[in-house]
């Protein structure tokens, strides 16, 4: 494997039902069969907890010890999923501790789309209140997100064709 001399982040964020973790395991299946290094985190597992521990910061204090350990192997490239993720770019760059390089792709869909995606993982009152974060989710992220964020609509797209759209905002291919 080529050596990379910095790192660099992708974040891929979006609403609820928008195929976030489809598309990160999209990325990865594509990228390893190109044999390019890299790590894929999903940022919810990081603080995945009741009662949530945002307020300890631990989402970024784990990011931290997991890259160090990617770090440590040689590991330079990472995609991480989270929904609001687009918003907190800086935050999630600092945790890795080697000031990345930072892409950020903004994936969105319609109600109807994230309505069925969620209806295949979620029932009942769960799937409402699903629905209802994910709707706030979307409202937030649009309005906060940042002008450089690379915006995808995942409407009517497969994983991989979300992937693929993804795959040219990285120059992976190139190093």
């Amino acid at each position: 494997m080529p050596t990379v001399s910095g790192s660099h982040l992708v974040v891929i964020g979006g609403r609820s039902g928008v195929g976030k973790s489809s598309a990160a395991f999209a990325l990865h299946d594509l990228l390893r069969q190109r044999d390019v290094q890299h790590a894929v985190i999903e940022g919810d597992a990081l603080d995945l907890a009741h009662p949530a521990p945002w307020e300890h910061r631990l989402a970024e204090r784990n990011l931290a010890a997991v890259w160090a350990n990617y770090r440590s192997l040689g590991y330079r490239r990472l995609v991480y999923t989270n929904t609001v993720a687009v918003l907190h770019t800086t935050s999630i760059a600092a945790a890795m501790g080697d000031e990345p390089r930072v892409t950020a792709v903004l994936l969105s869909a319609s109600d109807v789309t994230t309505c069925a995606r969620l209806a295949c993982r979620e029932r009942g009152e769960s799937l409402a209140r699903h629905l209802e974060r994910s709707a706030q989710a979307a409202e937030l992220l649009e309005e906060k997100a940042p002008p450089e964020v690379h915006r995808l609509a995942t409407d009517g797209l497969l994983p991989v064709e979300v992937a693929q759209r993804i795959l040219p905002l990285l120059d992976w291919l190139r190093a």
